[in-house]
């Protein structure tokens, strides 16, 4: 028997940083990108963000590569944004942030993504992702970080 616990913090940006996701469309997307998770077998715990990136919280099954969770999430959501919304310019960026958590610091990352949209009248995400960058010690050249 095999006993475990993968928890996410991840982080992905519109494309272009383009400020598409509007305070009403958030807690749509939220609960659509929290049922993609579901469907893989996966659990949200939380999703916020301002108009240009979100964040997510989230306990993931083993038997999926995170790459191809995200690679889920991102298509059919931004899917989804195009056929229901009617919000044609959608899109998310090619890449993202993927950050592992302790279960015991899980409480402390789900607060900090319900404060999103207050974060954000303070840092930019481009400030914010550096950060996180490096307070994890992730190598990135800033010179190809916002291609």
């Amino acid at each position: 028997m095999s006993y475990i616990n993968l928890n996410y913090h991840l982080v992905f940006s519109t494309k272009d940083r383009r400020r598409v996701i509007g305070i009403d469309l958030m807690p749509r997307l939220r609960e659509y990108v929290g049922g993609i998770i579901r469907d893989l077998c996966g659990r949200m715990l939380a999703a916020n963000g301002p108009e240009d990136h979100i964040h997510i919280a989230a306990i993931l099954d083993q038997k999926n590569a995170l790459m191809e969770v995200l690679k889920q999430v991102k298509a059919s959501s931004s899917e989804w944004v195009h056929s229901t919304v009617g919000q044609r310019d959608f899109a998310w960026q090619d890449g993202y942030a993927a950050f592992s958590v302790s279960h015991s610091v899980m409480p402390r990352v789900i607060a900090y993504i319900g404060r999103q949209v207050e974060h954000h009248k303070e840092q930019t995400f481009q400030e914010e992702l550096i950060e996180f960058l490096r307070r994890h010690e992730v190598q990135y050249d800033e010179r190809y970080i916002w291609a």
